[in-house]
């Protein structure tokens, strides 16, 4: 065990040093972020890095342990970023084994927030530089920091401070801000008159029942949602062949979601698990993985459900959902997003979407969540999977299904496949595929030694682990690309022509992928019926333009995007940060009506319906991002331009409104 002190010597840039006192540095960072040098992770041979924090503010605050290779420009090629809420001394633990890239998302410890691995694998031999930094923010500010131990063995830490952090109502009790409720005779008082005004048609004359456009029809009626092609534009047309352009919130729904395991004493109030009118509410997990130290048996509660019970008694849920989808009618929304209750599927007249519910794996997967795609077991696991289709194969309210949302895997920047394929020491039914494909095209291996500047002494060398085929040389670069195009065929067409073998009559919506982290990741397009991605931007139109300009021919949908601010409960803004909620309105109709206005957009999905819980959701996240509140009041000044903005959507899409100019005031995300 070893032990590194925080003083000047390993002050990066941008920090000053106010007080120390003991193990503790009381320390002033820059707004565009700082950072401490940690020069002895390069070659130390203990495992955990362990320390305690705390944000000297009243938002949370965002660092990252990012490690520079030699030789790669400016960026880091791998980081861990990890939250930490403001005001609570945070125990922190970094495991070095996630620098070989196998785990994304790492369990958070208890009184932390979300953490995430970026980047690729890195090897100890290649590090340059590992420095801890903190991400930009809005202002200066204050952090303390103890100093940092190095460790073989997972350590131990201090039980967290006490005192209450949070509301009766799950709401943040130690800020304030115009719209949080007081009490529960309040609570009963908003909620019961929404209830008593709750109207269920949309408030324009001129859409479908489905929310599509009456003023454009695409075709004739077909009974289900489909995608037309006019003059050079892609539109989505609903059951009757209006044009149909998807707008709605992600998760509507009341899923208990609220980590509260390990911070109990930070609670106003938690009922009794066994109490009757709450067990329901609650929900257990387990630990993510058993390689990962920090796996927690969760418990998770929903004070979303609780504060509806408490306000409308015991028929709140019927209640609630008439209620919820009245309320996104009125605002012009037309959509129930991803992951939404499926029990509002089919019973409420609301157009929706939905994932497959499970997507193909294999027992021996390639790289992260990438299946051995040419094994026996792949083709049969997805035909497994997409009978999960078959109870909505006849529902025309269902405008189509993702595969999946956002794979692990292709979180790396420029992955290719073919060089995981050959690092993974199992043999893969890909490996004996790729093997082969070797040997036919160089029939010896002397040959293959001539292209890739290699020794080997025979193909079955390829069984042992080799790292970075692909950058042996120009032709192994080149293999290795096809290779993994070809493994992305299987990886899209194979699940695809089992889904339409079940279910022939709804749209395959994509993979809803993070971002297009490789040019070769729209191989397989032409199995779907809409491409998908997720977009955190200001500006979506860049993005989509890209997925176009890749020779993808099909409508586009955004499955996520969304801004967050900071005046109001939460503590984080999401991955998009504004400066209030009026901001948050203007963002959303800028970047809707720019989806609308690209000749590829047909829908864009708002992550999500409700915030998070100001103590972080399963896996920490703490966003304000909600189109409502954890007490189920909608945010006036948003949902004022979500209106504004549906109003206005089809004359954007079909040319004959510009989209509006009003942009918001950005801020720099706190996100992780």
């Amino acid at each position: 065990m070893q032990k590194i002190k925080i003083q000047n010597k390993i002050f990066n840039k941008g920090i000053t040093l106010l007080e120390r006192d003991g193990d503790t540095a009381k320390l002033r960072m820059a707004a565009e972020g700082a950072g401490l040098l940690l020069p002895e992770l390069i070659d130390c041979q203990e495992r955990y890095v362990s320390f305690y924090i705390e944000a000297c503010e009243n938002h949370s605050v965002v660092l990252a342990l990012r490690v520079y290779v030699k030789d790669s420009g400016k960026g880091p090629a791998f980081d861990v970023q990890f939250g930490i809420l403001p005001g609570v001394r945070t125990p922190i633990c970094i495991d070095r084994n996630w620098m070989d890239g196998h785990v994304l998302f790492p369990e958070a410890g208890v009184g932390q927030l979300k953490q995430v691995c970026h980047g690729r694998r890195v090897v100890q031999e290649e590090i340059e530089q590992i420095v801890l930094e903190t991400l930009p923010v809005f202002h200066d500010f204050t952090l303390k920091i103890t100093d940092i131990v190095l460790s073989e063995e997972y350590p131990s830490f201090k039980p967290l401070a006490g005192g209450k952090m949070v509301d009766e109502f799950g709401q943040n009790k130690q800020k304030m801000w115009s719209s949080k409720v007081k009490d529960l005779s309040e609570l009963k008082e908003i909620l019961q008159k929404q209830e008593a005004e709750n109207r269920t048609e949309y408030p324009f004359g001129d859409w479908s029942v489905f929310g599509g456009w009456k003023l454009k029809k695409l075709g004739e009626e077909t009974g289900y949602f489909t995608k037309y092609k006019a003059d050079g534009k892609w539109f989505l047309a609903d059951p009757s062949g209006y044009a149909f352009f998807s707008v709605g919130p992600d998760c509507v729904g009341l899923r208990a979601d609220c980590r509260v395991d390990g911070v109990e004493k930070w609670l106003d109030w938690l009922p009794d698990q066994a109490e009757p009118e709450y067990r329901k509410m609650f929900r257990k997990t387990k630990g993510w993985s058993t390689e990962e130290k920090a796996g927690r048996n969760g418990l998770l509660f929903s004070y979303s459900q609780a504060n509806l019970y408490r306000a409308l008694g015991k028929n709140w849920y019927p209640l609630w959902q008439k209620m919820i989808t009245g309320q996104l009618r009125r605002f012009g929304m037309n959509t129930l997003g991803n992951w939404s209750d499926e029990r509002l599927f089919g019973t409420t007249e609301m157009p929706y979407v939905m994932s497959l519910p499970e997507f193909p794996g294999t027992s021996r997967m390639i790289f992260r969540d990438f299946p051995d795609v040419f094994s026996e077991e792949y083709t049969r696991e997805a035909k497994r999977c997409a009978a999960a289709l078959k109870p909505r194969k006849n529902d025309p309210l269902m405008i189509g299904y993702f595969l999946r949302n956002e794979p692990n895997w292709a979180f790396v920047n420029n992955l290719v496949l073919a060089d995981e394929v050959l690092y993974n020491i199992e043999r893969t039914e890909c490996k004996e595929e790729l093997i082969r494909f070797l040997k036919e095209k160089y029939g010896e291996i002397t040959e293959l030694n001539k292209a890739y500047h290699s020794v080997l002494e025979d193909f079955d060398d390829f069984y042992q682990p080799r790292q970075n085929v692909s950058h042996w040389s120009e032709e192994a670069r080149k293999d290795m690309r096809e290779f993994s195009r070809r493994m992305l065929q299987a990886y899209v067409e194979i699940p695809c022509r089992e889904c339409r073998k079940v279910d022939s009559n709804h749209m395959i919506l994509g993979m809803r992928w993070a971002w297009v982290s490789d040019p070769d990741l729209v191989t397989g397009w032409e199995n779907f019926d809409v491409f998908s991605i997720n977009c955190y931007s200001v500006d979506p139109t860049v993005n989509i333009q890209n997925i176009v300009d890749l020779g993808v021919d099909l409508p586009v949908m955004i499955g996520e995007f969304h801004f967050g601010a900071l005046d109001a409960g939460l503590t984080a803004t999401g991955l998009e940060g504004v400066a209030s909620q009026r901001d948050r309105g203007a963002a959303y109709r800028y970047y809707c009506e720019r989806v609308a206005a690209h000749a590829f957009g047909v829908g864009c999905h708002y992550f999500q319906c409700y915030d998070q819980f100001v103590l972080g959701r399963f896996d920490g996240e703490n966003y304000n991002i909600g189109l409502f509140d954890i007490c189920s009041q909608p945010y006036t000044e948003m949902v004022k331009s979500v209106q504004e903005c549906s109003r206005s959507l089809y004359l954007v899409k079909d040319g004959q409104q510009s989209p509006t100019e009003e942009k918001a005031v950005s801020i720099p995300m706190i996100a992780f």
